[in-house]
C-alpha cells in the first residue's frame, strides 16, 4: 500500500532530527571513561613537598595501627554494618595495603582557604617552589596519580593575584618538567558564581598553552560550587550548565563546598553539616545539571578532625558522611587530615564489598544471556544497567576495594574489563 509521506518529505525532517540527536549526544556523552579518584586531599601550598603524599600515608597508617590495632576495633569505630562483620578483616587488611601503596589518590596544592592572603613576594615564591616540588615528586614516583592546584577565586579583589599565581606555577612546572605536565593535572577554580569566571580561565589556558609550548587543550579545570547563587541565578535560572559551556570542553569535575554553601544559606555554624538537607538539594541540582556530561562530581569535607582526644568519634562521623555521599552517588569527597585516610578507604571498601555478591550474580547473568532481561532476586536488569554494573567493578578495582579476580568471577575477561565498555563486550560476544 502507498502511504501519504514521500521520501522528499521525510528526508529534511530526518536530517534536522539527526543534527539534533548528534548535538545531544555531544552534550551528553555519558559517564567519564577515565578513573575517578575517591577523594581530593587539600593542603596549603606553603607546606607541599615532593614526599607529602607518602608522609600523609605514613601518618594515616600510624593512626590506624594506634587507634584500631585490629579489625574488630576498627569495625566498631567506623560503625561497620552487621552484614559486613565477616569482611572486617578483609577491609582492615586492604586499607593497610592501600595506605602503604597509594595513600593519596588526588592532591590539591591550595592557594586559597588553606593558604590565605600573604604578601605578593611570599606567594610568588611558593608558586614557584610548589611547582618545583611537583616535578621532584614526579621524578621520584612519590606524587599522587591525580594532582593540581587550587587558585584564588576570580573576584575583583583577588583575580590579579590568582592569575599571577597560576602563571608562575605553570611556567615553573613546565620549565622544570621538561615541557610537560604531570598526568591528570587540573586547576581548581573556587567560588564560581558567573560563567564569565570560567570562560576567563579557559581564555587564560588558550594563551598559556602556546606560550608554554603545551599541546592544545592539555590544561584542564574543575569548578567549585559553593554559593546558593551557583545553584539558582538572579533571574531564577540554573547557571550550572552555563558554567560547563563556558569551559569550552576543559572542565572535568565539579566540587561541592559544604561550609561556604551552608553559610550562604544563613545556616548557623552549629548546624553546618555534610548531611544538612540544604546540601542534599544543592548536590541533587548539580547531579541533574551534569548528568550524562562526563563531569565527575565530588562532595565536600568533614571538618571534625580525628585528633587524639576523639579519634573514634571523628572517624564515625567521617564514615557516616562518606556513606551519605555514596548513597547519593557522590563517589569522591575531600579529606583534610591524614588520619581521615583510613576512614575514607574503609568506608568505600565496605560499600563495594557489601554490594559484591549481588553485583557479581547480576553481571554474570547479564553476560551469559547477552543483554536479555534477567531477574536476580527482586531486581530486573535490562541492557541499560549493564554499563552501570561494569562501572561498579571498575570503580571498586581502581580504589583497591575489589580485586580483579573478584570481577572475573562475573564471566568477563581481563581484556573486556579493561576495555571499560559493556556495549563492546556484548558486541564481541554476539559476534
Amino acid at each position: 500500500m502507498q502511504g501519504s509521506l514521500s521520501a522528499d518529505t521525510i528526508r529534511p525532517i530526518f536530517s534536522r532530527l539527526r543534527e539534533a540527536n548528534l548535538a545531544f549526544m555531544k552534550a551528553f556523552p555519558g559517564e567519564a571513561g577515565t578513573r575517578q579518584p575517591v577523594h581530593t586531599v587539600y593542603g596549603g601550598a606553603h607546606l607541599f613537598r615532593a614526599d607529602t603524599c607518602r608522609k600523609l600515608g605514613e601518618v594515616g597508617l600510624r593512626a590506624l595501627r594506634e587507634y584500631a590495632p585490629d579489625a574488630a576495633v576498627f569495625a566498631g569505630a567506623i560503625g561497620l554494618a552487621d552484614s559486613l562483620e565477616g569482611m572486617a578483616g578483609t577491609i582492615h587488611a586492604r586499607v593497610q595495603e592501600k595506605l602503604a601503596r597509594e595513600p593519596v589518590e588526588d592532591f590539591r596544592i591550595d592557594f586559597e582557604d588553606g593558604y590565605g592572603n600573604r604578601p605578593d613576594a611570599e606567594e610568588d615564591g611558593h608558586a614557584v617552589s610548589a611547582a618545583e616540588e611537583v616535578v621532584r615528586g614526579c621524578a621520584a614516583g612519590s606524587i599522587s596519580p591525580f594532582i593540581g592546584i587550587r587558585i584564588k577565586p576570580f573576584t575583583e579583589e583577588l583575580r590579579e593575584r590568582s592569575v599571577r599565581t597560576l602563571d608562575l606555577f605553570l611556567s615553573a612546572l613546565v620549565r622544570n618538567g621538561r615541557g610537560s605536565l604531570p598526568p591528570n593535572f587540573v586547576v581548581t577554580l573556587p567560588k564560581v558564581t558567573l560563567p564569565e569566571q570560567v570562560s576567563a580561565l579557559a581564555d587564560l589556558f588558550d594563551a598559556l598553552e602556546p606560550a608554554l609550548r603545551l599541546p592544545r587543550e592539555s590544561l584542564r579545570l574543575e569548578i567549585m560550587i559553593e554559593t546558593p547563587q551557583s545553584i539558582v541565578g538572579p533571574q531564577g535560572r540554573i547557571p550550572l550548565p552555563g558554567f560547563l559551556a563556558a569551559a569550552r570542553g576543559r572542565c572535568v569535575a565539579a566540587h561541592f563546598g559544604t561550609y561556604d554553601y551552608t553559610a550562604g544559606c544563613n545556616i548557623t555554624a552549629a548546624y553546618q553539616s555534610m548531611t544538612h538537607p540544604s546540601c542534599d538539594f544543592a548536590r541533587h541540582m548539580m547531579q541533574v545539571a551534569f548528568a550524562g556530561t562526563g563531569i565527575m562530581l565530588s562532595d565536600g569535607a568533614t571538618n571534625i578532625m580525628p585528633v587524639p582526644v576523639a579519634v573514634h568519634r571523628a572517624w564515625r562521623l567521617h564514615a557516616d558522611h562518606i556513606r551519605h555521599s555514596l548513597l547519593h552517588a557522590y563517589y569522591q569527597g575531600w579529606d583534610l587530615h591524614p588520619a581521615q585516610l583510613p576512614t575514607r578507604y574503609a568506608t568505600i571498601y565496605a560499600f563495594f564489598l557489601e554490594c559484591l555478591p549481588a553485583a557479581t550474580e547480576r553481571l554474570r547473568n547479564f553476560i551469559a544471556k547477552a543483554a536479555q532481561a534477567t531477574l536476580v532476586g527482586d531486581v530486573f536488569d535490562d541492557a541499560a544497567t549493564g554499563q552501570g554494573l561494569l562501572n561498579y567493578f571498575l570503580r571498586g578495582i581502581n580504589c583497591g576495594a575489589l580485586k580483579e579476580e573478584e570481577a572475573l568471577a562475573t564471566g568477563v575477561t581481563l581484556e573486556e574489563l579493561r576495555g571499560r565498555s559493556f556495549v563492546k563486550i556484548l558486541r564481541n560476544r554476539r559476534g
